[in-house]
C-alpha cells in the first residue's frame, strides 16, 4: 500500500513539474500589461508597445431658442478610440484615434469619405526636446483646441473655438520642448501640413499651410502638463502661468474656416492669429483667448448663380473663462465669449455674445465627471435685431 501511495505522489510531482515547465513556457510567450493611463501591452522583447483608452461623452441638453418651440436633445456627444505605443524602439511613437459618434463623423454623403480617422500620426523623439511628427493631427493652434474635449471643464468649447480654430491637418510638425519646473522656460512648435483638413481625398491642391506657436512659462511649469487640461484639479501650490501666441497661414484655402466649414466657390489665403493665457493657483484657475482671422475679399460667389454667394468666416474673438474647485471636488465655472465678424460680412452673421455657467463634479479628475451646464447666446443682427439662446445640459464623461 506504501508503495502504491508513494508510486502516486510522484507521479503527481512529475505532472506537476511538467506543467510548470509548460506554463513558463507559455508565459514568456505572454506580452506584459499595465494599466495606467488605458490598458498597456509589452511585447517581451520590448520590441513595440501597445495602449488602448477609450471615452464617452453622453449628454441631455434642453434648447430655447428665440421663435423656435422648446426642444431636447439627448445624443452620444462624442466616442472615441485612441491607440498608442512604440514600434521597434521607444523613440519612435505612434498615435490612432478613431471616432464613432454621429456628431464626430458627420453627415454621411454619397461619394464623400467616412469620416472616422482622426489622428493618425508617427513621431520620432530623439530626446527630451524634441518631436517630429508626420501624419494627421491637431495643428498648435489655439489652447483650447490643442486640449482634449475630454479635458474641459464645460460640456464644450467656446462659440470662437468653433469659428476660428484650425483644427486638424495632414502634414509635417516639429516641436522643441523646453519646460522647467520652477525656471522659465518654454516650448516652440511648427507645422507645415495641406492645409485641407482631415481626411481630404479631393483633388490635390497648389496651396499649403504654416503653422508656428509659442508657448511661456514666466514661473516654471504646470503640475503633470496642467496646461494639457482644464481647471486646477492638481492644486498649484504656487501661481503658474502660461503665456502662448501661435500663427497660421493657410494659402489658397478651399474652405469657409479653412480646414473647416463650406467649400468656396473660389479659393483664399486666410491668416489666422491666436494668444492665450492660463493662470492656475491653488484650486482657481483662468483662461483667456483671443483669435482673429482675415483674408481679402472673403466672399465667393457661384459663377452659374450670382446671388449664390460663400464666404469665408472673418473677424475675431474673445473668451474668458474662471473656475474654483472645491476640496470634495466640486468645482463652479463661468465663461463669457464676445465674437465679432468683420464689417465685410456682417450682413451675413451676428456679432454673438455668449455666457456660460457650470458645475462639475470630478470622481476620477478628468476621466470621470458630471457636469450641468446653462448657457445663454445673444445674436446681435445688423438690422437691430437681438435673438436670445438658451439651453440647459447635463453631461457624463467616461475614459480610460
Amino acid at each position: 500500500m506504501k508503495q502504491l501511495i508513494l508510486c502516486c505522489v510522484f507521479y503527481l510531482v512529475c505532472v506537476s513539474l511538467n506543467a510548470q515547465s509548460n506554463n513558463d513556457i507559455k508565459l514568456s510567450a505572454l506580452p506584459y500589461y499595465s494599466y495606467g493611463k488605458g490598458l498597456g501591452i509589452t511585447s517581451p522583447d520590448s520590441i513595440f508597445q501597445l495602449n488602448i483608452r477609450f471615452r464617452m461623452q453622453n449628454r441631455v441638453t434642453y434648447i430655447h431658442n428665440e421663435d423656435e418651440e422648446p426642444a431636447y436633445e439627448a445624443l452620444i456627444r462624442r466616442l472615441r478610440l485612441r491607440f498608442d505605443g512604440y514600434v521597434g524602439d521607444p523613440k519612435i511613437v505612434y498615435v490612432i484615434q478613431l471616432s464613432f459618434s454621429p456628431g464626430d463623423v458627420g453627415a454621411i454623403e454619397e461619394g464623400e469619405n467616412l469620416n472616422i480617422i482622426r489622428d493618425a500620426i508617427v513621431f520620432y523623439r530623439p530626446n527630451k526636446h524634441w518631436n517630429i511628427g508626420f501624419g494627421q493631427t491637431k495643428l498648435p493652434g489655439n489652447r483650447q483646441r490643442i486640449n482634449s474635449s475630454g479635458a474641459l471643464q464645460l460640456t464644450d468649447r467656446s462659440i470662437n473655438n468653433a469659428r476660428f480654430n484650425i483644427d486638424r491637418d495632414f502634414g509635417l510638425q516639429i516641436y522643441y520642448l523646453n519646460e522647467l519646473e520652477n525656471r522659465f522656460s518654454y516650448n516652440i512648435k511648427t507645422a507645415i501640413s495641406t492645409g485641407e483638413g482631415r481626411n481630404w481625398t479631393k483633388e490635390p491642391d497648389n496651396g499649403l499651410a504654416f503653422t508656428g506657436r509659442v508657448e511661456l512659462f514666466p514661473l516654471g511649469s504646470f503640475k503633470n502638463s496642467g496646461t494639457l487640461f482644464e481647471g486646477d484639479l492638481k492644486r498649484e501650490s504656487s501661481p503658474k502661468l502660461m503665456l502662448s501666441g501661435a500663427y497660421h497661414y493657410n494659402e489658397k484655402a478651399r474652405r469657409s474656416q479653412g480646414t473647416l466649414g463650406s467649400e468656396l466657390f473660389e479659393k483664399r489665403d486666410l491668416k489666422s492669429l491666436f494668444i492665450d493665457t492660463v493662470l492656475k493657483y491653488d484650486g482657481w484657475a483662468f483662461q483667456g483667448a483671443y483669435m482673429n482671422r482675415i483674408a481679402d475679399n472673403p466672399i465667393t460667389i457661384n459663377p452659374d448663380d450670382l446671388e449664390d454667394l460663400k464666404y469665408a468666416f472673418v473677424g475675431e474673438g474673445f473668451d474668458g473663462q474662471l473656475s474654483y474647485l472645491f476640496l470634495n471636488n466640486y468645482e463652479l465655472i463661468g465663461r463669457f465669449s464676445y465674437q465679432e465678424p468683420h464689417k465685410s460680412i456682417e450682413n451675413f452673421t451676428p456679432q454673438t455674445n455668449q455666457y456660460s455657467f457650470g458645475v462639475t463634479k470630478y470622481i476620477w479628475e478628468h476621466a470621470l465627471k458630471l457636469q450641468a451646464e446653462i448657457t445663454k447666446t445673444d445674436l446681435r443682427y445688423l438690422d437691430s435685431k437681438i435673438d436670445e439662446n438658451w439651453y440647459l445640459r447635463f453631461q457624463v464623461e467616461i475614459g480610460i
